[in-house]
């Protein structure tokens, strides 16, 4: 289940997507923009930062905006930043790898199998999909035009 630290992390770069190119962002602004907590956003801004997503400036006209245009930036990226490996076990985890302590034999375990097949599912899906998909996504619902699908 994705936490809420990831689903404000999420609405946060969205908010800076739709304001790219236009300068830094106040954080009191991100937060206004769809009711986050302003100190609870701050840290998650500042982790995205740290990894790269983000850049701030401090001062007058100072804020956060994004470090690469919102068609460079997946959400498979940020809810990895924000909450760790998407594997739903540690034995199917790319980046996070450990094998289960009661697993006989992890060639054959079915459990560890379909796990896979959902770690992968979703990897693709969340890699494939930018901000900048989901903020065109969003206006073709608007307009009444066909959504992009992300299903498999």
């Amino acid at each position: 289940m994705l936490s809420k630290k990831a689903k404000y992390a999420l609405k946060g770069m969205l908010v800076l997507a739709q304001r790219y190119g236009q300068g830094p962002v106040l954080i009191s602004d991100v937060a206004a923009a769809d009711r986050m907590p302003r100190k609870f956003l701050e840290l998650i801004l500042l982790e995205l930062k740290n990894h790269g997503l983000l850049q701030s400036k401090k001062g007058k006209g100072g804020g956060y905006f994004l470090a690469k245009p919102p068609t460079a930036i997946t959400v498979g990226q940020i809810v990895r930043i924000v909450d760790g490996p998407i594997a739903p076990l540690p034995c199917v985890s790319k980046t996070a790898y450990m094998r289960c302590e009661e697993c006989a034999d992890e060639r054959t375990c079915p459990i560890r199998l379909v796990m896979k097949d959902v770690r992968e599912a979703t990897a693709k899906i969340l890699d494939s999909a930018t901000l900048a998909d989901m903020l065109n996504r969003v206006r073709s619902i608007e307009t009444g035009k066909e959504a992009l699908n992300f299903a498999i």
